[in-house]
């Protein structure tokens, strides 16, 4: 397991299960319900970089979002779309800048397009779905490194994006030491289960062994604490 101070590297080996785990050990959910990995492999892990989009009105004159050579390496681009799902507003080009640039991912409330060619990419996104319209002239970019409300959880910029092919959770950028820290006694503890289930142990005396359920209760939704 990684001992190393810096969180990123540790969520980064352990993955969302882990860290999900571990805030729910401080009574913070942070998951980001109903989106998926559409392209890209394995576990990637950085701050927030956050952008809000509002719609326009028909016929209203609005621009293709312009923020992508601002974003500094590392960073995960986290986009609060409400939902929007009738457009676009993540494709190919930006995820060719953001590779190029060293981002290493892009969470959307919202939907992608060119999914082919951003696989092609090996750029990591997740979102609600794909669908081709073009996000110009139906929303315009209004918000950049604000808080953002993303499915239900408030995102501010900074906050640990940790994502994988289970899905999305944010740790507040308050709770990352403690988390980590929480990380270690969640991996120490299943690999004490996992030991004892190897040897015949039944699982339900293993987790009892190892204080499975003694974690405090995991409550309902994302907002249960509020950053």
């Amino acid at each position: 397991m990684t001992t190393d101070h810096d969180p990123i590297p540790l969520f980064r080996e352990h993955g969302t299960g882990a860290v999900s785990d571990s805030l729910d050990l401080v009574g913070h959910n942070g998951g980001l319900p109903g989106l998926a990995r559409q392209s890209g492999v394995g576990v990637i892990v950085g701050p927030a970089y956050t952008l809000r989009y509002e719609p326009v009105a028909p016929g209203e004159p609005a621009p293709a979002g312009e923020f992508i050579d601002d974003v500094p390496a590392g960073s995960v681009v986290v986009i609060a779309n409400a939902g929007r799902t009738h457009c676009t507003v993540w494709g190919d080009i930006l995820s060719e800048v953001a590779n190029r640039r060293g981002v290493v991912g892009t969470v959307i409330d919202g939907c992608c397009r060119d999914l082919g060619e951003i696989r092609a990419l090996d750029y990591p996104v997740w979102s609600l779905g794909s669908y081709m319209k073009s996000g110009k002239n139906r929303v315009r970019l209004v918000a950049v490194a604000e808080p953002i409300d993303v499915c239900g959880t408030t995102v501010h910029p900074g906050d640990l994006v940790c994502a994988d092919d289970a899905g999305v959770v944010i740790v507040p950028d308050r709770l990352v030491k403690e988390t980590a820290a929480n990380v270690a006694k969640v991996v120490t503890m299943e690999a004490g289960v996992r030991a004892d289930i190897a040897r015949g142990v039944p699982l339900r005396e293993a987790r009892r062994r190892h204080g499975y359920n003694l974690a405090p209760l995991a409550q309902g939704g994302p907002s249960m604490v509020k950053s």
